[in-house]
C-alpha cells in the first residue's frame, strides 16, 4: 500500500502538490478550494492495487473537482470513479443529475464525460474510499450506464447496504491486506459493485448469474459474521435469512472450498484468539470469551481451538501475554 500526504509539504505549496497527486492517481481535474481553507489545506491518501481496480482511501480538507471537457480531451482513459463516503458529506453533478451524499452512500461517475465533485465546505474534512476501475468491467450497455452516473446509492437499504458495508469493511481494514488479498477482492469487490448497480437499474437480468451467486455469497459471509455470538447460528438460520434453500447454500459454501459449519467455526476461533491476545481482556475468563463468539461448550471451545492453533487457549493467552511482557492470572 502506497501513502501519500500533505503533511511534510509547506502550507503555501500544499493544494498544489495536492492537485498534481489527484490528476496522476486519477484523472486530471480543476481542483478549487475555499481561500480560508486553502491556508490549512491537507490530504492524505493510501492506495492499494486489486487487479483492475484501483483502491484510495482518501482524507482530505474540503476541496471541489472540476472534470471538464477540455481535460477529457486532452487525456481519457476510459474509467469509473465510485466513492463511498467513510466521514463527511457532499455532492456529484453529472448528465443533468446531482447526488449529494453522506456516510455510508455510494456514487458513481464516468471520466469520460463532464462532472463536478465536492466535499461539504461547512465541514472540516471528509474520507472516502474511491474505487478506479475500467469502464468495460461493469456488464451494462452504454445507455444503461449513462443511467448510473451521479445517482446516490444508499449505503442503508437493499443490496445497496451490502456494497456499502463492503467497502467500509475494506476502507478499515486496507492497511492489513496483502497481496494474496488483493486478488481475491479484486474479483469480489467488482461482482458485490456490480449486483449493487443491476439493482439500482432495476435490471438484475442483466447480472450474470456468476456474478449474483458471488454477491449473495459475500453477503452470507457478512452476515455470519454479524451474528457469531449467536449460539443458534446454524446452516438452517442462515439459509432462511437469505431466502434459499439448506442445499443451495451448502453448494455456494462448496464452490468457495468450505463447509458452512466449518467457515463459522474458523471465524470464531479467528475472533477468540484475538480476544485471548488482547491484554486489556487479560482478566475475562477463557469461557465467556468462548460464550461471546458462539461456543456454547467449554470443552468444546477448547478442543477445536487446540486442533487450530496447537495449543489450548490458556496455553495461547499465557504465551501472547510473556511476548508483551504482561501478567496474567
Amino acid at each position: 500500500m502506497n501513502v501519500i500526504s500533505t503533511a511534510g509539504v509547506p502550507a503555501g505549496e500544499r493544494f498544489a502538490f495536492w492537485r498534481e497527486v489527484s490528476s496522476r492517481l486519477w484523472v486530471p481535474c480543476d481542483l478549487r478550494c475555499e481561500p480560508h481553507w486553502e491556508g490549512r489545506f491537507q490530504a492524505r491518501v493510501c492506495v492499494i492495487e486489486l487487479g483492475p481496480v484501483q483502491a484510495s482511501l482518501m482524507t482530505a480538507t474540503p476541496y471541489s473537482i472540476e472534470r471538464t471537457s477540455r481535460l477529457i480531451g486532452q487525456a481519457d482513459p476510459g474509467v469509473f470513479k465510485l466513492g463511498c463516503t467513510v466521514h463527511g458529506r457532499g455532492m456529484v453533478a453529472q448528465d443533468g443529475r446531482c447526488a449529494e451524499f453522506g456516510p455510508g452512500d455510494l456514487v458513481l461517475s464516468d471520466t469520460s464525460r463532464p462532472y463536478v465533485a465536492e466535499f461539504a465546505p461547512d465541514i472540516p474534512g471528509g474520507q472516502v474510499l474511491v474505487l478506479r476501475f475500467p469502464r468495460c468491467l461493469l456488464p451494462f450497455p452504454d445507455r444503461d450506464l449513462r443511467r448510473l452516473t451521479a445517482v446516490r446509492l444508499r449505503g442503508d437499504r437493499g443490496i445497496g447496504a451490502l456494497a456499502s458495508q463492503f467497502l467500509l469493511h475494506m476502507a478499515r481494514h486496507m492497511h492489513e491486506l496483502g497481496p494474496p488479498d488483493a486478488a481475491r477482492l479484486s474479483t469480489v469487490t467488482l461482482d458485490v459493485l456490480t449486483a449493487a448497480l443491476g439493482a439500482v437499474l432495476d435490471a438484475e437480468s442483466a447480472v450474470p448469474s456468476h456474478t449474483g451467486r458471488r454477491a449473495l455469497t459475500v453477503q452470507i459471509f457478512a452476515f455470519i459474521r454479524q451474528n457469531l455470538g449467536d449460539p443458534k447460528l446454524t446452516p438452517d438460520v442462515i439459509a432462511a435469512a437469505h431466502h434459499i434453500s439448506l442445499r443451495y447454500l451448502h453448494k455456494l459454501f462448496q464452490e468457495e472450498g468450505h463447509t458452512v459449519a466449518g467457515w463459522v467455526r474458523e471465524r470464531r476461533l479467528e475472533r477468540c484468539r484475538r480476544d485471548l491476545a488482547d491484554p486489556r481482556l487479560a482478566d475475562r475468563p477463557i469461557n465467556a470469551i468462548a460464550a461471546r463468539w458462539g461456543f456454547s461448550s467449554a470443552a468444546h471451545f477448547s478442543q477445536a481451538f487446540r486442533g487450530a492453533y496447537g495449543l489450548s487457549p490458556r496455553q495461547f493467552r499465557r504465551q501472547c501475554a510473556e511476548a508483551k511482557g504482561v501478567c496474567v492470572p
